[in-house]
């Protein structure tokens, strides 16, 4: 992934308003590394680590509003901006995994 999709701000989605969208059929893309999957993550999330993400693109549904998250929010912006510009309807969720997990979103840990 080029730089320049750091640059843009792509669409956001606070951590309360991604829980609503799940529960209304989005799908989330996880894009941490392997090692943050393996602690934590969000059920029914696709895990698609940043270094293998633009290959991993392709396989993500064109009929679904997709949610990118990290960490903390940046790579996935990145990541949003990707998936925006090649067509998809897609959203960063602003504040990662840190503010999922303050507005009680579910996790499963290992």
């Amino acid at each position: 992934m080029s730089f320049r999709h750091y640059l843009y701000r792509p669409p956001t989605v606070s951590a309360a308003e991604a829980i609503r969208l799940v529960e209304d059929g989005a799908l989330v893309v996880d894009v941490r590394c392997q090692f943050e999957w393996n602690r934590v993550h969000i059920p029914g999330a696709v895990h698609a680590p940043l270094e293998e993400f633009l290959d991993r693109c392709l396989e993500f549904p064109d009929d679904r509003l997709l949610i990118t998250f990290c960490t903390g929010g940046i790579r996935s912006a990145g990541a949003a901006n990707l998936l925006v510009e090649n067509g998809f309807d897609a959203v960063n969720m602003s504040g990662g995994l840190v503010h999922w997990r303050t507005a009680g979103g579910p996790l499963i840990a290992r």
